[in-house]
């Protein structure tokens, strides 16, 4: 099994769905952090850097007094790409070592178990009582953020199968049928842009998930009740980017998708009124709405961002790049591990389904903080605090570059 994505695209692309994410992702005036603090005065992140400074980048003519940059260049790459060598072979004995199960069986149950629970979830708001009512809307909001956040990233990774063509079959379904969106574009988006140049200003920095026009409390617990009105009309948009075979079946299946929730609300559900039926799909598929937006802005934004040509190495720029959220049984679920609490496995390890994030967890984070590479965590509600209080700074104004990182 591969552990990392092919050769990240030469060229820029929106990024859009991300994290499921290019998954739709910059620091200004007013008490800008010095350059290279991982995370903005967040109190409970944890940094494991320790001999890790930043330095000037490497080329520049003062690199050293006797004038051999590319010399130092070389010697700092090969390091860096020695490092990514012995945890991709850490992490490969892991692989070889776990089971079907491991590897994919355990997604699949999950995901499974979603589908069975969807007729549980009709059938629940056919009751005129409040609490079967809302534990409809529960389950179809949790089954809906399920297939369309967990399936759609997975699916767009191959991460479910270790099938070329099943995997394509997989991202159709969860990608265009569930999520009302473009398959080609979220996973070259989201695997080749964000993936690629994860923080990279202009590319993988996350900036399309930004709405300058927006004031904070709007954009933070407002805004993101649009995100299932939003997400199809963006597809629609991005749909002049790929041939016309893949426009028409990506809008047979948007519209299959959309009118068989419509469909059901109305005939198994029992709602008089297509407003009724469209108010509840709008309320289920925005039910989850709110840590989306967050988790894709949380875990990337605020932390250092990089010019395309003056980069770090992949274990760098993944180490200094990422942060882990804590673990969240709601989340975990219907996110997966790989979007919450093992987003820096992941993005050393695009490949690795949520559950094979979770396991090489410690040995990606032993091994991270062995070598005093930074390795960021974060609780939710401290993220939430720091976006609120420099909402400005992070999401309206273009982020500082940080320069190459050295180790001095």
């Amino acid at each position: 099994m591969p552990l990392e994505d092919g050769d990240p695209a030469r060229w820029r692309g929106q990024q859009v769905n991300g994290e499921v994410s290019g998954t739709p992702h910059s620091k200004g005036t007013g008490g800008t952090p010095p350059r290279g603090t991982p995370a903005p005065n967040s109190s409970r992140m944890e940094t494991v850097a320790e001999g890790w400074e930043l330095g000037p980048a490497l080329g520049d003519r003062d690199v050293t007094a006797e004038g051999k940059p590319q010399r130092v260049g070389q010697e700092m790459e090969q390091r860096e790409e020695a490092l990514m060598a012995e945890l991709s072979e850490l992490v490969q004995k892991v692989v070889k070592s776990s089971s079907w199960w491991e590897r994919h069986g355990v997604d699949i149950s999950i995901l499974t178990c979603s589908f069975l629970l969807l007729p549980a979830g009709f059938l629940c708001l056919r009751s005129a009582q409040a609490i079967p009512f809302l534990a409809g809307v529960l389950t179809l909001g949790v089954v809906h953020h399920t297939l369309t956040v967990k399936g759609s990233h997975l699916a767009s990774h191959n991460a479910l199968t270790e099938s070329k063509s099943w995997g394509k079959v997989w991202a159709i379904f969860f990608i265009e049928i569930c999520s009302a969106f473009t398959a080609e574009q979220a996973t070259y988006n989201h695997v080749k842009i964000h993936h690629g140049y994860t923080n990279v200003i202009g590319l993988g920095d996350s900036s399309t998930w930004k709405l300058p026009f927006l004031n904070r409390y709007i954009y933070m617990f407002i805004a993101p009740l649009a995100v299932p009105i939003i997400t199809p009309l963006v597809a629609l948009d991005l749909l002049r980017n790929v041939e016309w075979k893949a426009a028409l079946r990506t809008l047979c299946c948007m519209f299959l998708g959309l009118y068989c929730h419509y469909w059901l609300l109305l005939h198994l559900s029992g709602f008089q009124s297509p407003w009724s039926a469209l108010l509840c799909m709008l309320l289920t598929r925005s039910l989850l709405a709110h840590p989306y937006i967050h988790v894709n802005i949380f875990q990337h934004i605020g932390l250092p961002m990089f010019a395309a040509d003056r980069k770090p190495k992949r274990i760098h720029l993944m180490s200094l790049g990422v942060l882990n959220l804590p673990r969240n049984t709601l989340l975990d679920w219907s996110f997966g591990h790989s979007l919450i609490s093992c987003h820096v496995e992941h993005h050393l390890f695009p490949s690795l389904s949520d559950n094979m994030c979770l396991k090489i967890k410690p040995i990606v984070s032993q091994y991270l903080k062995q070598k005093k590479l930074p390795y960021n965590e974060d609780t939710y509600a401290s993220r939430l605090r720091l976006f609120l209080q420099r909402y400005e700074e992070l999401m309206v104004h273009t982020p500082p570059i940080t320069e190459l990182v050295g180790i001095q």
